[in-house]
């Protein structure tokens, strides 16, 4: 099958719906599909503003149909709903092409925080870019009931995966260069360094031993100039992520705004559990054991974060190993295989070998 991705998140951006579009497209390609991947590198682009190192295509639509044509798909994937994906929804519109679509990021919440522009503006938006999808993925069942609240409709329930053998298994936390003197237990947030991430009520925890902060972002200066006495690394290839993650006594996640939380899953793989608000990603990934909500699984979920933070140091490695697990990129790709829809209505050939297109063509 010939599948185009369109998105206006692909490296060298740095963050979780990056990490699972390469994931979907890596297994979408070892399933045999031609995926062709149009994102910001093809364009002409300029800095998203507030956002330095997320760029963003200029007046893309032209360009962008003529990729489209010329590669003619049998299914079309708007991933993100940046430029690329308007772009991509006018030109299946206008030619009368079914497409899907995928709720990545709560960015009414996003735009909420970062300037003050009601959230209900933003979903308003947000109806009008996912109306005509066939399909409308998201990524936990708690952010797909909030969505149909929101008047969005055709919503598909998909999940995401990690790399077990990249993120290996730490039965007790590992030694880390930079980290080996610090006081013990090592507290660690991994993740953009945003408004939306909600950082300062795990650098305002009352917390033994060391906070870690891995990641770069528009509020980094400002949080470093307040909290000197954390340790702030940046960013890290994947491999060394891998052995942050490894060397850490928790992981601490306190975002309301991810609708997953792909870091979670990360930390958990190496064995680290996971302390967080019981919102959508954690509620997602901690599944809760009883039904009164007073265990999860790999991982403490609470209102007070410094109480599931504390909590969360006496859930055993092994079982944050063994949640991790429930998650694999085959399942994720293999539903995302299943809510595609045909572009056109004509039977869909058979698998063809993958061509995945990253790089600027000569015309630019």
């Amino acid at each position: 099958m010939k599948i185009a991705l369109v998105t206006d998140a692909w490296a060298p951006q740095v963050n979780g719906v990056v990490t699972t579009l390469v994931e979907l497209v890596r297994h979408l390609g070892a399933g045999g599909h031609e995926v062709r991947v149009l994102q910001p590198g093809l364009f002409r682009t300029r800095p998203c503003p507030g956002y330095p190192g997320i760029d963003l295509a200029i007046a893309p639509k032209r360009r962008l149909a003529q990729m489209l044509d010329e590669f003619r798909p049998d299914a079309i994937h708007l991933a993100t709903e940046g430029p690329l994906g308007w772009a991509g929804r006018a030109y299946c519109l206008e030619r009368r092409l079914a497409f899907t679509t995928a709720f990545h990021t709560k960015f009414p919440e996003i735009l909420h925080a970062a300037t003050r522009v009601p959230v209900s503006w933003g979903y308003a938006l947000m109806r009008l870019f996912h109306r005509p999808s066939a399909g409308v993925m998201g990524p936990t069942r708690s952010v797909l009931a909030m969505l149909e609240r929101r008047g969005l409709r055709n919503l598909r329930a998909w999940t995401h995966g990690v790399d077990t053998g990249l993120f290996a298994y730490a039965d007790r936390p590992r030694d880390y260069e930079g980290l080996t003197d610090l006081p013990r237990p090592v507290s660690l947030f991994v993740g953009r360094v945003s408004y939306e991430k909600n950082i300062g009520a795990f650098l305002e925890a009352d917390l033994p031993g060391t906070k870690v902060v891995c990641g770069v972002g528009p509020v980094e200066a400002s949080l470093k100039a307040r909290y000197p006495q954390v340790h702030w690394i940046g960013l890290l290839a994947r491999p060394e992520l891998a052995r942050l993650y490894a060397a850490a006594d928790v992981f601490v996640f306190p975002s309301h705004a991810d609708t997953f939380g792909l870091v979670m899953v990360e930390a958990m793989a190496c064995g680290t559990p996971v302390a967080a608000f019981p919102v959508d990603g954690p509620l997602e990934v901690l599944e809760r054991k009883l039904d009164d909500g007073s265990r999860s699984l790999g991982g403490v979920m609470d209102l007070d974060l410094a109480r599931a933070a504390r909590r969360a140091l006496d859930v055993p490695r092994s079982e944050a190993r063994h949640r991790a697990g429930d998650f694999s990129w085959e399942h994720a790709t293999q539903l995302f295989e299943s809510f595609l829809v045909p572009a056109r209505p004509h039977a869909w050939p058979a698998g063809a070998t993958v061509e995945i297109v990253t790089q600027p063509s000569s015309s630019g």
